[in-house]
């Protein structure tokens, strides 16, 4: 059984966009994934296909409704993880996309306006992921992103395994610098243990780049992981 993605969003119409490409599209069209954009309009009750309403205590813009969009979410619900795309959710990790690319499939809800009614999140315990520290115009781009990293992942996909085993944040670390011929371009060689043919002495070397670049560019990274589980950070 392949791998299940379904986005809720009012623009079903961005879907696949760049996800039909490269890996994730030729994947798709091989059957290892399958994508349905679902447009949440359809379950408003109104003849207008309302989806948002002003925000109880005054503010500026519109929030998405409770009802419509637990309609939405109650046809997709079937066990597969559920996520609501917003810029207040956790930030999104490697170790993450592998949890969705192991589960059967994944459910995205993408959100518009000012925001989703606190109690539909509540109600259907969904997860609550952001993409970075930014805010999107809405959900459908995070979504086209939690996808690519997801589906990348799964098996038969890529057409090396250790593609994935060997890239940035698959051990807690930026990825090594790369190189390829020539060996020297523009006055600029090779290092020259990567010509050496010495694999314990490459492999020393790409462990200590990997760790300087994180240092220099993502120090938090080399950081102790909070854990949530005991609510202490």
């Amino acid at each position: 059984m392949s791998w299940r993605a379904t986005v809720l969003t009012l623009f079903p119409a961005m879907f696949p966009g760049p996800l039909d490409h490269s890996l994730a599209g030729k994947a798709r069209r091989r059957g290892l994934w399958s994508l349905d954009a679902i447009d949440i309009r359809k379950y408003a009750p109104d003849r207008h296909h309302k989806v948002d309403d002003t925000p109880f205590g005054g503010g500026a813009g519109m929030v998405m409704r409770p009802d419509v969009v637990d309609a939405a979410l109650a046809d997709a619900d079937d066990g597969r993880p559920m996520v609501y795309l917003t810029p207040r959710g956790r930030l999104l990790t490697q170790e993450r996309v592998r949890g969705f690319a192991a589960a059967p499939g994944l459910v995205l809800l993408c959100g518009r306006y000012e925001g989703l009614d606190e109690r539909v999140i509540a109600a259907r315990g969904l997860e609550e992921i952001s993409v970075g520290d930014f805010v999107l115009s809405g959900g459908e781009p995070a979504a086209l992103l939690v996808l690519d990293a997801a589906v990348r992942l799964l098996p038969g996909v890529m057409g090396a395994t250790a593609s994935g085993e060997e890239e940035s944040f698959s051990d807690g670390l930026l990825e090594y610098p790369h190189y390829t011929r020539p060996a020297e371009w523009k006055g600029r060689r090779v290092p020259d243990v990567l010509l050496s043919g010495h694999h314990a002495e490459i492999a020393a070397w790409r462990r200590a780049e990997a760790e300087r670049i994180t240092r220099e560019r993502r120090p938090e990274l080399m950081l102790p992981s909070p854990d949530f589980s005991t609510g202490l950070l």
